[in-house]
């Protein structure tokens, strides 16, 4: 994960989910498993789900960037999920300059799936095709690929299930807006 701040805002950019890695051992409604994302999931999923939205550790009552608006960008590569974000949001951005953000993570509904028993280890599951709800940068909830929460959706009765890859994100702090104006300073002291 990058984090920089811009003259418009914060790009975030990065890996949300590498396809085909095996995670660490998570809760899914199958029950505690190994799990990998089967390529071209993503794909599909970014063609199928509509307006996906980018929140803070999974609150949905905020949005701060989608792609219906074209703050987010999503793609799969052969590595896996790639996300470049815009965050306008002020308070997200003074959580990036303060270091706050985690990594990422993402919630997925109508998950299809295919169970690979293994005698004395946990099962792997393979996911191949899922809706993708939304992704979210991580603050203050561990990122869900070394655990996960399954929430209930009054709404629509739809199982969100979280993902994600535990990257470090680097912060780049852009000096676009600010020109450098050491070499003339230093010319004018020694003057």
């Amino acid at each position: 994960m990058i984090i920089e701040e811009r003259a418009d805002g914060l790009h975030v950019s990065g890996y949300v989910n590498v396809t085909g890695k095996l995670s660490r051992p998570v809760i899914t409604p199958r029950g505690k498993v190994i799990e990998t994302i089967e390529e071209r999931a993503f794909d599909a999923a970014i063609r199928k789900s509509g307006n996906i939205t980018v929140t803070v550790d999974h609150d949905e009552g905020h949005a701060y960037a989608s792609t219906k608006d074209g703050t987010l960008k999503l793609t799969e590569d052969a590595i896996g999920l790639k996300a470049e974000v815009l965050v306008t949001d002020k308070t997200v951005i003074d959580m990036a300059r303060k270091g706050k953000i985690k990594g990422w993570s993402f919630g997925m509904y109508n998950v299809i799936d295919e169970m690979e028993e293994r005698a004395d280890k946990l099962p792997i599951r393979h996911v191949k095709s899922f809706l993708l709800d939304h992704i979210t940068l991580v603050k203050d909830k561990v990122p869900c690929y070394a655990a996960t929460s399954v929430e209930y959706r009054a709404d629509e009765a739809v199982d969100i299930e979280r993902r994600a890859l535990d990257i470090e994100p680097e912060l780049h702090i852009s000096s676009a807006n600010k020109p450098d104006y050491n070499e003339y300073e230093r010319r004018i002291e020694s003057l």
